[in-house]
C-alpha cells in the first residue's frame, strides 16, 4: 500500500516583498517620535527648576565677625609701641690672654655668680714664669737677710770703736798715752761709723731688690688670672662662642679664632626698649603704667612702668626709644622676645586683670528694646540676645555667657534679617 500524497490547496495571493526605502522609514519613525518628546521634556524641567527656584527661601547676603577675648586695660590704652626685651646689662665674656681654651665649665643656660670660674686657658708659660719670679724672690729675701746681718754687725763694731775712743781720750788727758795714739782710735770709730752707713744702704738696696722681685711674682700671677675667664656678674650663658681647643684672641679677627668664650647676661634687668613714633612722644612720660604683650605668651599680660626715654630721635625711623621695666619678672621672659607695649592713661585697677569676652560693636543691634547678635550656624542665623558692658578700644564687652571666643557673628546686620534666615558670608 503506498503513501498518498496531499493534493495542493488554494493560497492567498503572495505579499509584495519589502523594499529599500520602506526598511529605512520603519527604523527612524521611533526616532523621530522621540525627537518630537525631547521640548516638551525640557520645557517641564524649566517649570520645575523655576517653582524650585521660587519656592526656596532666598540667601542673605552678609559679613562675619568673630567673638574675640579682650581685656579690661584696653579702655585705658593712650598708645601702642612694639619692641623687644632685652638685658640692660650684657656681656660677651673673654679674656685678656691670648691663648688656646682648654677648659669650659659652663654652657648655655648655665647660672652663673660674679667671679665664678666660666674657662680657663693654657698657663704653662705663666705657669713658669711665676715659678722664676717665686725663686727671684726667694733670693731677694736672703739678699735682705744678709744685709740685715752686715748691718747688725757694723753697729757692733761702731759701738766698740766708740767706747775704744772714749777710753782712749781719757787716757790721753791723763797722759798715758800719746796723741797719735787717740787720733788711730778716731780713724777706727770713723771707719767703722762709715761701715754702719754702707750696712744700712745694702738694707735698703735688699728692700729695693725684694719689692722688685715681689712685684714680678704679682704681674705674673695677674697673667695666670688673665687665662682665667669669670663671670664679671650674676647672670645666665646666653651662648657660647668658643669650644676647648679654640684659639682666643680677644683683639684680633683672624680667621679660625674666637674673641668672647660666652655671652652671658643678668636676667633681673630685662626691660622692653619700644619705638615711640616722634609725633606720640608727647603722650610717653617717665613711671607712666603700661602693659606688655609677649607674642611668645599671648594669653599673659605683664604691668610695667616707663623707665627711661632715650633723649634722642632715629632721624631714620623718626622714632624715640622708650625703655619700659616690668614690674614682676616671670622665668618666662627671655632676652630678645617680641613685644608689645600699651601705654595707659591710669593703673589698671585690681578686676582688670582677666580676659573678658568682647565682640565688634556693629555686630550688636537693637530689636524690640533689646540688644540682639546674629550667631551664625552653618548656612543659617540664629538672634542671641546679649548684655553689653564697657567699650574696650574697638571692641564692646559682653557681660553674659551667651557667647563663646570664635562664635561667628553677623556684621552690621541689616533690618530685614531675621532669626532662622539664609546667610552667605561675603567677607570677614
Amino acid at each position: 500500500m503506498s503513501d498518498a500524497v496531499p493534493a495542493p490547496t488554494p493560497s492567498s495571493p503572495a505579499a509584495p516583498a519589502p523594499t529599500l526605502a520602506s526598511l529605512q522609514d520603519a527604523r527612524t519613525a521611533p526616532l523621530r517620535r522621540r525627537r518630537r518628546r525631547w521640548p516638551w521634556v525640557l520645557l517641564a524641567l524649566l517649570l520645575v527648576g523655576a517653582g524650585a527656584a521660587v519656592m526656596a527661601p532666598r540667601s542673605t547676603e552678609v559679613q562675619a565677625s568673630t567673638v574675640a577675648t579682650a581685656w579690661p586695660t584696653a579702655r585705658f590704652a593712650q598708645l601702642n609701641a612694639s619692641g623687644y626685651v632685652v638685658a640692660q646689662r650684657r656681656a660677651s665674656v673673654a679674656s685678656k690672654a691670648t691663648g688656646r681654651l682648654v677648659e669650659l665649665r659652663v654652657r648655655e643656660g648655665s647660672a652663673l655668680k660674679a667671679g665664678d670660674l666660666i674657662a680657663r686657658l693654657d698657663a704653662s708659660d705663666v705657669q713658669a714664669a711665676i715659678a722664676a719670679a717665686e725663686a727671684a724672690l726667694a733670693q731677694a729675701r736672703a739678699g735682705q737677710a744678709q744685709a740685715d746681718a752686715q748691718l747688725r754687725q757694723a753697729q757692733v763694731e761702731l759701738g766698740n770703736a766708740d767706747a775704744e775712743l772714749q777710753r782712749i781720750r781719757g787716757l790721753e788727758q791723763q797722759g798715758f798715752v800719746s796723741p797719735q795714739a787717740l787720733d788711730a782710735t778716731r780713724r777706727c770709730a770713723d771707719s767703722a761709723r762709715a761701715a754702719l752707713a754702707l750696712a744700712q744702704a745694702g738694707i735698703a738696696s735688699a728692700r729695693a731688690g725684694q719689692a722688685q722681685a715681689l712685684a714680678q711674682l704679682q704681674a705674673q700671677r695677674v697673667n695666670r688670672d688673665n687665662t682665667e675667664v669669670r663671670a664679671p656678674f650674676d647672670g645666665v650663658v646666653l651662648v657660647k662662642n668658643a669650644n676647648v681647643g679654640d684659639m682666643i684672641t680677644p683683639f684680633s679677627s683672624a680667621a679660625g679664632t674666637s674673641g668672647a668664650v660666652v655671652t652671658m647676661a643678668d636676667m633681673g634687668t630685662l626691660e622692653v626698649e619700644a619705638d615711640v613714633a616722634e609725633a606720640n612722644v608727647g603722650l610717653v612720660r617717665i613711671d607712666q603704667p603700661v602693659e606688655i604683650t609677649l607674642d611668645a605668651l599671648p594669653e599673659a599680660r605683664f604691668r610695667g612702668s616707663v623707665a627711661r626715654i632715650v633723649p634722642t630721635v632715629d632721624r631714620a625711623k623718626a622714632t624715640v626709644m622708650t625703655k619700659v621695666r616690668f614690674e614682676r619678672l616671670d622665668p618666662r621672659i627671655l632676652p630678645e622676645m617680641s613685644a608689645k607695649v600699651a601705654f595707659l592713661s591710669q593703673a589698671p585697677g585690681p578686676g582688670d586683670d582677666r580676659p573678658v569676652t568682647a565682640v565688634n560693636p556693629k555686630t550688636v543691634v537693637q530689636r524690640d528694646g533689646r540688644a540682639l547678635v546674629f550667631r551664625i550656624q552653618g548656612d543659617t542665623v540664629e538672634a542671641v540676645p546679649v548684655t553689653t558692658g564697657r567699650t574696650l578700644g574697638d571692641t564692646l564687652e559682653l557681660t553674659g555667657a551667651t557667647l563663646k571666643p570664635g562664635d561667628r557673628l553677623v556684621l552690621s546686620p541689616p533690618e530685614q534679617l531675621k532669626a532662622g534666615a539664609r546667610e552667605a558670608v561675603t567677607g570677614k
